[in-house]
């Protein structure tokens, strides 16, 4: 299957910043469809890992539609709260997936651990795995990551979920500060699409 080029697909994911970042990291002769395109439900994710959970989705959405499926699983791990969220950072959002209870749950967590959190540097990473499935079938499934840490207050309209509290390594902006142009560069999303893309 991977040996011929893919020239349409469905892009896993109900989350439409995800969305847009995914479409613009594919090739442009790619035609790319939406999950709501045909109305579909997302799968129960019940995976134990982002890869788990990536594949859940690339395999349940391609055998639905009878297309090929990249799937992203994606999150942010924090190691003074023993890598939480991690895969359950959506849920943190709550039923809605509203990040800005989430970001209000990270500082509530961090600071329930250590009333001044702030004055440290809190460790951080966003995990991204990516996987491109056909029907029950993986063709592949990598992982993409970048380090930073937890800034003392959210910052910057750009981007979604956690970008406004993220500052990468060797940055002084948040995500949801930088450009997007600047953010795809170094992000954890641009860096599992550099290792999937020779599937495409």
């Amino acid at each position: 299957m991977s040996k011929q080029k893919i020239n349409k697909l469905i892009i896993g994911t109900k989350n439409m910043g995800k969305l847009r970042e995914i479409k613009n990291l594919l090739p442009k002769n790619i035609k790319t469809y939406s999950t709501s395109a045909f109305n579909l439900r997302s799968p129960i994710e019940n995976g134990k890992t982002f890869k788990e959970n990536s594949l859940i989705k690339s395999k349940y959405f391609s055998k639905k539609t009878g297309l090929i499926c990249l799937a992203d699983d994606s999150g942010l791990e924090i190691d003074f709260l023993d890598k939480n969220p991690g895969i359950y950072s959506a849920r943190w959002g709550g039923r809605h997936g509203d990040f800005g209870k989430a970001i209000e749950r990270v500082y509530r967590e961090l600071k329930k651990k250590d009333k001044n959190w702030k004055n440290k540097k809190i460790r951080a990473r966003f995990i991204c795995a990516l996987s491109i499935s056909f029907l029950n079938k993986k063709i592949a499934c990598v992982l993409g990551k970048v380090e930073g840490y937890i800034s003392d207050k959210p910052k910057g309209r750009n981007g979604f979920g956690y970008d406004p509290i993220f500052i990468p390594l060797n940055q002084v902006k948040t995500f949801g500060e930088m450009k997007p142009s600047q953010k795809h560069k170094i992000d954890h999303r641009y860096q599992a699409f550099r290792k999937i893309k020779k599937f495409l």
